[in-house]
């Protein structure tokens, strides 16, 4: 009888290492596999779902993430739309664990300068935010006219004046790295 309580014991020791070692096993390329995942590939699985995004400069942004580009995303909000650079994020909530793996090539070439095209060449009114400061942001309201390589020329207006040449206060001229973040609006005023 003490046999068989031997042998009973070793087979659940051996069990137990299996087990334990299949744990280890599975733990371990969850590891790997994590660590070829980029923040986003995470944005890109939390698309269509609510996201709160806090900015460098500390402003809080909270809506439904509906695009995820190389260089930046889109936030709806209500009426409004952020565009917002990915080096501007400073956190993400909401994301949850789900990832969706790479974009095509023509989609990785489609950076925040070309986002910044498009809305020039629609002549969107927006609400441009800039970090003056790691903490501080400043606002400036206006019409994109000209986008480069890394920065961009923003037509200044008064609130609610149309773009022609006779409205532009002034023209500003802002690198990609100060932009914290751009807002439009799907409809009235900004």
């Amino acid at each position: 009888m003490r046999w068989d309580a031997l042998f009973g014991d070793m087979e659940a020791q051996l069990a137990s290492e299996r087990l334990l070692g299949l744990e280890s096993e599975i733990s371990e390329r969850a590891r790997v596999e994590m660590a070829g995942i980029d923040v986003s590939d995470r944005l890109r699985g939390a698309i269509g779902h609510k996201i709160d995004l806090t900015l460098r400069s500390g402003t809080q942004l909270s809506g439904t993430l509906s695009h995820v580009g190389s260089e930046s995303l889109v936030l709806d909000e209500g009426r409004h739309q952020w565009l917002v650079p990915v080096m501007s994020a400073l956190s993400y909530q909401g994301l949850g664990r789900q990832a969706q793996a790479g974009q095509s090539t023509a989609s990785q070439r489609l950076g925040l300068a070309s986002a910044l095209r498009m809305l020039a060449r629609d002549r969107a009114e927006l609400a441009v935010h800039l970090l003056e400061s790691a903490r501080e942001e400043r606002m400036m309201r206006g019409v994109i006219d000209r986008v480069g390589k890394d920065h961009f020329d923003l037509a200044v207006m008064l609130p609610g004046e149309v773009r022609r040449s006779g409205n532009i206060v002034s023209v500003a001229t802002i690198p990609f790295r100060a932009l914290a973040a751009l807002r439009s609006l799907r409809g009235e005023d900004l």
